[in-house]
């Protein structure tokens, strides 16, 4: 199994799975701006392997095979468990945090398993915002973090991602950020 990670696209996909890890650890440690950080490397690393793998000359299939799969996996992690955990964190447990957190996994699952039966729609373009979008949202709104109450801005990521996450499985065209991005 190890020998399909001997693969350029496949060794960034895999150091984004372990920029996850390392901020869902941060996260659940309360150190969430050290986990939106590093969660955001996670976000590098897999706009970064599909470049890679489109620009790598006679890849072997069962390697690109593999990495697909990676690539989603990669996603969940960061791009719907990851923000889960940090707005169950902001939210301090609460029921409407459980709420929220879970109808931003079931919104990324769902995402994620059309992109990987449909792909991209006729135009190039994908169906529903990908879910790379969620980690550099709360990167933006902890900036404004330290200019608002406590509740006001718990309340602004609660509403951000009640949006966000009913817009990853909305029927709205977004363009790809790259053109060989396999996400």
């Amino acid at each position: 199994m190890l020998r399909y990670l001997v693969d350029p696209a496949n060794a960034i996909t895999t150091f984004g799975l372990l920029c996850s890890s390392v901020a869902l650890c941060f996260a659940l440690d309360r150190r969430l701006d050290l986990a939106v950080a590093t969660g955001l490397w996670a976000v590098l690393a897999d706009h970064l392997d599909g470049v890679v793998a489109g620009r790598t000359r006679n890849r072997e299939p069962d390697k690109a095979k593999m990495g697909k799969s990676l690539d989603g996996f990669g996603d969940i992690i960061y791009g719907a468990i990851l923000p889960a955990v940090i707005i169950v964190q902001l939210n301090n447990v609460s029921r409407l945090s459980f709420l929220i957190a879970t109808g931003l996994l079931l919104a990324g699952t769902i995402r994620l398993s059309y992109f990987a039966n449909f792909g991209k729609s006729s135009d190039g373009r994908f169906l529903g915002v990908p879910l790379s979008y969620d980690i550099p949202l709360l990167a933006a709104l902890l900036l404004f973090r330290p200019l608002l109450q406590s509740d006001a801005f718990v309340l602004i990521v609660d509403v951000a991602f009640i949006a966000l996450g009913t817009s990853h499985v909305a029927s709205v065209r977004v363009s790809s950020p790259t053109r060989s991005c396999t996400c």
